[in-house]
């Protein structure tokens, strides 16, 4: 039976998804073999030696070693898109909020409440309601910084607005490429872009690339007046630039998911406190996602959305299922084989696939691996990790 120790509250329709009869799902388990969480901050520490795979309930992975876990041979899983819709739909409040000063008109109705009478309300409210006035959406050039799962939802809904859509992602794939509307506009530069939209939505990943893109540089090519929303991740965003852009007139609005010292005083900067993914659908959706991937790969070695393993599929067989990771280097798949046939050990099926520096191998053989077998496999000097996958794969 597999043990997964469980961080966090996971949605309940996630925890079912997994077979009582082959895992036991629970917190504190002791010697887990993997771990499903979603906001926990994963230590180095808490990487138990039986651990081979650990999934996160969610699209970032920043609460989890990953480079220790890679070195170990532990598959990192996330997932993609399970909450895209959630997100897209608090962006578009915030592009509604945006257009038309909204909030401000709310904050203004509450100081009526010591009026004299339901006249002087209604007098009030007609003096000054042209304070709030705002603009339609419809018309509008949106921008959009990334066009993955969620930027390209957010574009289908802008584009059903009315709106002018434009996008930038140097880093496009087939499949998000496919999900884009051909009616968004790809621009050559994040410059143009943002010298071309009346609005900016953020929805790019946190990296090396990604950190602080929106800064005191990037922010002059912004028109004046334009409002700039991010929803991704919080250190894509100089946060003092965007404060000086605010009062300059650069930025008529700052719309995000991440509250800080800094913005918590601005009256145009309006952060909520992390809820883009916060709807109970969302969470179901992660939860259910992570399950399932972990389920593959416990029981079958096969991979999908991992963030530092390749993408692996083998259909069941009529053998045995070894499991091995290693440093994709020359030569190490021969090395495997090689120890299997030394033993005359009938290989039924194999695939090796690799990522980066990373390579994952799973091989089916005719007889059930022995514990010498799986020790002169690990010690390969480029094997990372060797697992018997004791499935009933036939």
């Amino acid at each position: 039976m597999y043990r997964i120790c469980t961080f966090d509250e996971i949605a309940e329709r996630g925890i079912a998804a997994f077979s009582p009869e082959k895992f036991d799902v629970a917190e504190n388990l002791e010697r887990p073999h993997a771990i499903l969480l979603r906001s926990h901050n994963l230590t180095i520490e808490e990487l138990d030696t039986d651990i081979v795979a650990i999934a996160r309930a969610g699209a970032g992975v920043n609460n989890i070693p990953v480079d220790a876990c890679t070195e170990r041979g532990i598959v990192v899983f996330n997932t993609p898109g399970a909450n895209a819709n959630s997100v897209k739909e608090i962006v578009l409040a915030a592009l509604l909020l945006s257009a038309r000063d909204i909030v401000g008109g709310m904050r203004f109705v509450r100081t009526l409440q010591d009026a004299r009478s339901e006249i002087d309300v209604q007098a009030k409210v007609e003096s000054e309601k042209k304070r709030f006035k705002g603009r339609e959406l419809t018309g509008r050039t949106l921008g959009i910084v990334g066009l993955g799962s969620v930027g390209s939802m957010v574009a289908k809904a802008a584009l059903d607005l009315g709106m002018d859509v434009i996008g930038y992602d140097p880093a496009l794939s087939i499949d998000a490429a496919w999900r884009l509307p051909s009616q968004v506009i790809r621009m050559e530069s994040i410059s143009d872009l943002l010298s071309r939209s009346e609005l900016v939505s953020l929805h790019v990943p946190a990296n090396s690339e990604t950190v602080s893109m929106i800064n005191a540089e990037t922010l002059r090519s912004f028109q004046p007046g334009t409002a700039l929303l991010n929803f991704a991740r919080e250190e894509i965003v100089d946060v003092p630039a965007v404060v000086e852009a605010l009062d300059s007139g650069v930025l008529s609005y700052y719309f995000t998911d991440f509250p800080n010292s800094i913005l918590s005083g601005h009256e145009r900067a309006h952060a909520m406190p992390h809820l883009g993914a916060s709807t109970t659908e969302a969470e179901e959706n992660c939860a259910l996602m992570a399950a399932n991937q972990l389920d593959s790969f416990l029981r079958f070695g096969n991979i999908e959305n991992s963030v530092n393993f390749p993408t692996i599929t083998l259909e069941p067989s009529e053998g045995h299922r070894i499991g091995i990771s290693n440093k994709n280097v020359a030569g190490s798949l021969g090395g495997l084989l090689s120890v299997l046939a030394d033993r005359q050990i009938n290989v039924i099926d194999l695939i090796n696939k690799s990522r980066g520096e990373i390579a994952y191998n799973l091989i089916d053989i005719a007889e059930p691996p022995s514990e010498q077998v799986l020790s002169d496999l690990l010690a390969i000097e480029t094997v990372m990790g060797v697992r018997a996958i004791e499935s009933e794969i036939r």
